[in-house]
This record gives C-alpha cells, sequence and structure tokens, in this order.
C-alpha cells in the first residue's frame, strides 16, 4: 500500500513536474506592458494602439505604454520587437506592412513575420480611402485620371512610406488607369496627411482608420473606397469597382502580436483579454467609425490569415514589379 501511494504521489509530482514548462514561465510581467507601433503618432495605426492600450491597460489594472518606433513602413518596429522577450512584456501592433507587404519586397529583412512573432489576435480589417483636400477642385475619380494622363509623372500621390498599403494602392491604381503618377513616400501617415492638407502632394490612397478625423472635419474629401463593398462607416462613398476598375480591392488590417516563443497560457490570456475589449460598446463605436472590421477570433484565425495574406501580396508584388525603390 505503501508503495501503491508512492508511486501514485511521484506519478502525480512528475505531471506536476511537466506544467512549469507551461505555467511557471507564463508569469504576468511585474511593470509595464510596452504596444510597439511603427509609425508615428497621428496615423490610423497609433489611433487604433491607443484605443486597445487603454482598455487592456483598465483590465489588467497595469500600464500598457504605446511605444512609437516609426521608420522604414515599420521594419524597424518589427525588427526592435522580435529582439525582446517572448514574455508578455513587449507586444505589436502587426499590420499588413510589417507581416505581409514588406516581406514581399525585402528579401533581406531581418526578421520573418511567421518565425520571430507569436501571433495573438486580428484587431480589424479596413479599407484605403482616395481622399485629396477640400480646397482641390480636382475632386472625382474620372477626373484625377484625366489629370494624369495630361500630366504623366507630375500628379502626386503620398504614401505612408515605400511598400505600404497607400503605395500598393497607387502602384494598383497606375496599373489599371493606364497612367503614370509621381509616388511621394512619407514616414507615416501623420507628416503624409499633414501634407496633403497642406497641398504639397495631391492624392493620397490612405487607410480609412488615419483619414477619418480629416474627412470629420472637413480639411479632406473622399473620392473612392478600396475594398469590394462599401464599407458601413461610409455607405455614401463608391468602391472602386463600382467607378470601373474591375478588381481593384486594397485593405489595411491590424493585429496584435508578441515576440516569438510567448507560452500558450499568456497567448489565450492576451487573445481572451482583447476579444473582451473588441466587443465593447465603445470600442465597437469607435472602430466602426474607422471602418474598421471584422476583429476579434482565436490566435489560430489569426495565424491563418497571416499566412494567407503573406502569400498574396507576395504574388502581387511579383505581379506589378513594386519594390522598396518604386
Amino acid at each position: 500500500m505503501q508503495r501503491r501511494q508512492f508511486l501514485q504521489t511521484s506519478a502525480a509530482a512528475a505531471a506536476t513536474a511537466a506544467l512549469p514548462a507551461t505555467f511557471a514561465q507564463a508569469a504576468w510581467p511585474s511593470g509595464p506592458v510596452r504596444l510597439v507601433v511603427g509609425f508615428p503618432p497621428g496615423g490610423g495605426a497609433d489611433a487604433l494602439a491607443r484605443v486597445v492600450a487603454e482598455k487592456l491597460g483598465t483590465l489588467w489594472k497595469q500600464q500598457v505604454i504605446v511605444e512609437n518606433r516609426a521608420g522604414a513602413s515599420s521594419a524597424l518596429a518589427a525588427e526592435y520587437t522580435a529582439q525582446q522577450p517572448g514574455d508578455g512584456s513587449v507586444l505589436f501592433l502587426s499590420t499588413i506592412n510589417s507581416h505581409a507587404l514588406l516581406p514581399a519586397v525585402s528579401p533581406k529583412l531581418r526578421y520573418h513575420p511567421e518565425r520571430d512573432f507569436t501571433p495573438i489576435v486580428l484587431l480589424g480589417v479596413t479599407p484605403n480611402l482616395l481622399i485629396t483636400a477640400s480646397n482641390n477642385p480636382v475632386k472625382t475619380v474620372k477626373e484625377v485620371v484625366a489629370l494624369c494622363k495630361a500630366k504623366p509623372g507630375e500628379v502626386s500621390f503620398g504614401s505612408a512610406g515605400p511598400a505600404t498599403i497607400q503605395h500598393f494602392a497607387i502602384e494598383k491604381f497606375k496599373l489599371l488607369a493606364g497612367v503614370d503618377a509621381l509616388h511621394v513616400p512619407y514616414k507615416g501617415s501623420g507628416p503624409l496627411l499633414t501634407d496633403l492638407i497642406g497641398g504639397q502632394v495631391r492624392y493620397t490612397f490612405e487607410t480609412m482608420t488615419a483619414a477619418t478625423p480629416h474627412l470629420k472635419n472637413g480639411r479632406v474629401i473622399a473620392l473612392a473606397q478600396t475594398r469590394g463593398k462599401r464599407s458601413k462607416a461610409y455607405p455614401d462613398v463608391p468602391t472602386m469597382q463600382e467607378l470601373g476598375f474591375a478588381g481593384f480591392e486594397t485593405m489595411n488590417w491590424y493585429g496584435l502580436s508578441a515576440p516569438a516563443k510567448l507560452p500558450a497560457a499568456l497567448v489565450k490570456r492576451i487573445n481572451d483579454d482583447v476579444n473582451t475589449v473588441l466587443a465593447m460598446p465603445d470600442v465597437q463605436a469607435r472602430f466602426e467609425t474607422f471602418g474598421v472590421e471584422d476583429g476579434g477570433g482565436s490566435a489560430e484565425r489569426y495565424a491563418q490569415f497571416t499566412r494567407t495574406e503573406i502569400a498574396k501580396w507576395a504574388q502581387v508584388a511579383r505581379e506589378a514589379k513594386v519594390s522598396m525603390d518604386s
């Protein structure tokens, strides 16, 4: 009997000993959690990050600090985050830029979106809006095409940086419209929108998230949107496909990731908490205003979504011959 008790106790101890690999490493970080964003303050990615950070900070009763590390279309922030410990103390606002577009055009990236990151949750997807300053007299897509044909290579289209979704949208527009235009890359949506409003650049296919505040205050106007269907936030703005550009569909997306090897227990906890945040009525209202839809779900859903996007944009980059230099 004593021997049986000893064996049972030993088996239980052995089973418990196997748990620390999951749970001991899953200790919640004691200090502030940093949410790294690869773009400067004022853009769409920054706006979404701050909404999520504030709500998570309240849930966790702990600071969640947004840390902006702009540059190289978010490559610098991604490289930095990939080198941080996978203990939950550093999270990353992963986007189409960092996790799909840059890998498609930059084979020498010092990180890989699947190898060096742990996917946690998709925050949502949003179309781009073709926008211009409200005082620009050329205010329809048809007129923009005519202007580009009249002045080949002179009409300026800004982007948040080389190989961003704005850049891809510009290249797609040039291909489908049969025009040449001047691509002007910026270091993020904030400075891009400042120059657009000021007239230094004429047009941009900006993310709906970043464009919305300026549309609301009347500084810019929207000529078209780029998903296959109209966003709930902008039911009166036609899609590029409706305006005769068959197959024109681009969208931005945002997710939450962490450095590789984040313990499964922490992945689940953060995923659950972010899904709680996304279900909050005030967060849903804010996201809908930005045109951000279809977020939430499991970590595996986000992992599969990312894999699909990587393959999709690698093919687009090859066909459109998009590179960091174009």
